[in-house]
């Protein structure tokens, strides 16, 4: 008895498994050694930011572990216990080293994972609303229109004004802002991967749906949202930072870098400066390190750039 599967030809071959494509896009990342130098550094900040709270001298979450008779000392300055305060302490006697550690931990937590869950919705989105097309597509669209028609600040202002504050409120805001960026351009990358002799060939041949969809069309179109993938995640970090120096972000027992700044902000003119200044260096340092990692790796992914 024959068997009904349908026969593999060279056509239904995609080009991302395809082996001369593979060679393809390793002889791109060798002749861009520093995008080696990108993934590096992006594992280390990661790494970092795990590992930084090992080296705090103290738990900004445990109250039992600072004083208020230590609040507002100056960089160098001892506390009532003698522990030297090296980066000086904030209006809670938190020792504003410790906190930074912290604090940018939580910044990569939430930058990463948002993107991460807007780039799975928008990708899935994207990808039904260009396979699918007629008026799921149009009805996927026009939803997409009007979250983008919305300043994203503004977005996740009201987001949050509804659901509260918190580290998962903050995610789940910046997830609504960020998902149909990727959706629109996962749409326009499949639309583009339709049209091409491999997946004319797997309909033609009565290949289900599901997999022309994600073993096919989706892998090929991935390039295209991984490029604006890798710019994101500041942009989330800067988005969380605002809402918490906003005062709507996280709470202010968990101190993120935007919220350690806000914190601060009221004793610049006083003359107390560290308590903002450092914490907004860690911000920029991590957000320019973020983007240049994100800037090596579109001349990666981008098969424009050679």
């Amino acid at each position: 008895m024959k068997s009904s599967r349908p026969p593999k030809t060279e056509a239904l071959r995609s080009p991302l498994i395809d082996t001369p494509a593979r060679r393809a896009i390793l002889a791109r990342l060798k002749r861009r050694p520093n995008v080696r130098s990108a993934l590096i550094a992006l594992a280390a900040i990661v790494v970092i930011g795990l590992l930084l709270p090992l080296l705090a001298q103290q738990d900004p979450y445990d109250l039992s572990s600072f004083s208020v008779m230590d609040s507002r000392l100056a960089p160098g300055s001892q506390g009532m216990d003698g522990t030297t305060y090296w980066l000086g302490t904030d209006s809670q006697g938190r020792d504003l080293l410790s906190a930074i550690f912290y604090g940018m931990r939580i910044s990569l937590f939430v930058g990463l994972i948002a993107t991460a869950i807007s780039l799975v919705v928008g990708v899935t989105v994207g990808l039904v609303a260009a396979v699918l097309g007629g008026r799921i597509d149009s009805l996927l669209m026009r939803l997409v229109d009007f979250i983008l028609g919305f300043p994203t600040i503004l977005v996740a202002l009201v987001m949050l004004a509804v659901i509260g504050r918190g580290v998962d409120k903050v995610i789940i805001a910046i997830v609504v802002v960020q998902w149909a960026n990727y959706a629109r351009i996962m749409r326009s990358a499949a639309l583009s991967e339709r049209t091409k002799e491999y997946v004319e060939a797997a309909y033609n041949l009565a290949y289900p749906q599901r997999r022309i969809m994600f073993r096919h069309i989706m892998p090929n179109s991935l390039n295209a949202v991984l490029v604006v993938a890798t710019v994101q995640v500041a942009s989330a970090i800067t988005l969380e930072a605002t809402l918490s120096f906003l005062g709507i972000g996280v709470p202010v027992t968990q101190p993120s870098l935007g919220l350690l700044v806000a914190t601060g902000f009221d004793y610049l003119m006083s003359g107390d400066y560290w308590i903002s200044f450092y914490p907004g260096i860690a911000l920029l340092i991590l957000i320019f390190s973020l983007n240049l990692v994100g800037d090596r790796m579109r001349t990666a992914l981008d098969p424009k750039h050679t």
